[in-house]
């Protein structure tokens, strides 16, 4: 069987360089005498990026999900309270007692990494830079867009309102077709309080975000050991669209975020999912809630692996401010121009942030 250094690492003159133009991070490190990055990987962070700290353990918001089902309407009551506090305060927050097993945590996980370790030509049939290719292997990133490559490979799979998955290695879309559906009914169920926390019934957010066809993405992240941590990057500070996303990962730790202009190292508690809002949350709040930023830190130790489940509006629903959130009693213009999920996911491939192409200056 064919590695994916034998694949593509044909000719021995070739330069690191020359070879990560055309293979993915895996190969580059899996390639022979790796001992620097080549250049085109190369992160330069902006001077006002700080580095980040370790938190105290009470620093991050945590969330009891089985509060949030519970019968005890004072328990939910305080919950929803809590709720509210994280998606102000923060936009991120730990969610424990959420009712998906450790064990099918750890299946998608495993077979994440098994996709990975495929041959390089049977991943590579699901390659594909077409952002609505409903499954679509990658690396890197388009340098139309960014000035150099991150320090990742990917997975990303639209699971719905259709589930599209590889259909290798053998069991793995079963796997993350359960996985798939489990997230998205805590991110429903997390939404029904997350709408009483804004003042409305619980089922407004799915009614009014058309969740019933609502896209969810299962976007599986590999990021290899790195033998210049410090000059490479995972993925640079970002915001996330769609409404929230929940996250695990391998237990290598990584994920960075940014919490009043400082940068955090977040240790996720164990069987725990990492929830963070999104920018429609933000829109539909009116920018009640922020959509955090957050980033992803390589090193030279371990592979790291993640999971991100985001999910948003149906992709033709026209988002903006919630009403009620307008004028009135809140005094609050609408901060947001409206615009649908679809187009808006589209404005990524610019360059520029997101949330810049519909917020109203000084509103």
């Amino acid at each position: 069987m064919a590695t994916a250094t034998s694949h593509f690492v044909e000719n021995p003159t070739e330069t690191p360089l020359q070879v990560s133009k055309r293979v993915t991070v895996q190969a580059l490190v899996e390639s022979p005498g790796l001992a620097s990055i080549p250049s085109n990987y190369s992160y330069f962070s902006n001077p006002n990026e700080s580095a980040a700290s370790n938190p105290d353990e009470d620093t991050f918001p945590i969330i009891d999900f089985s509060l949030l089902t519970s019968a005890d309407p004072h328990q939910r009551s305080k919950i929803i309270q809590d709720l509210d506090r994280a998606c102000r305060e923060w936009g991120f927050f730990m969610l424990v007692n959420h009712g998906v097993s450790k064990s099918l945590m750890k299946q998608v996980l495993e077979g994440c990494n098994e996709f990975f370790n495929l041959p390089m030509e049977e991943k590579m049939e699901f390659e594909g830079k077409d952002i609505w290719k409903p499954i679509r292997f990658g690396t890197g990133v388009d340098v139309k867009v960014e000035k150099f490559f991150f320090w990742r490979d990917f997975l990303k799979c639209y699971v719905h309102p259709h589930f599209n998955f590889p259909n290798k290695p053998k069991g793995f879309s079963e796997v993350a077709e359960e996985y798939s559906k489990r997230t998205r009914d805590v991110i429903k169920e997390l939404l029904k309080g997350v709408s009483e926390s804004l003042g409305f019934e619980e089922s407004y957010i799915e009614k009014a975000m058309n969740l019933d066809s609502g896209s969810q993405l299962f976007a599986a992240n590999l990021y290899p050991v790195c033998p210049q941590p410090e000059t490479a990057m995972g993925i640079p500070a970002h915001t996330d669209h769609g409404l929230l996303t929940l996250l695990i990962e391998n237990d290598i730790g990584g994920l960075q975020i940014q919490h009043n202009g400082e940068w955090f190292n977040v240790h996720p508690l164990p069987n725990s999912f990492l929830v963070n809002t999104g920018d429609h949350l933000e829109i539909l709040s009116n920018g009640r809630y922020k959509s955090i930023k957050h980033r992803a830190v390589v090193n030279n130790k371990a592979t790291r692996i993640s999971i991100a489940s985001p999910l948003g509006p149906s992709l033709d629903k026209v988002v903006s401010p919630a009403p009620e959130l307008i004028g009135g009693e809140t005094g609050r213009p609408a901060a947001y121009l409206p615009m649908t999920y679809k187009e808006y996911m589209e404005r990524q491939l610019d360059g520029k942030p997101c949330l810049d192409h519909v917020r109203i200056p000084g509103a």
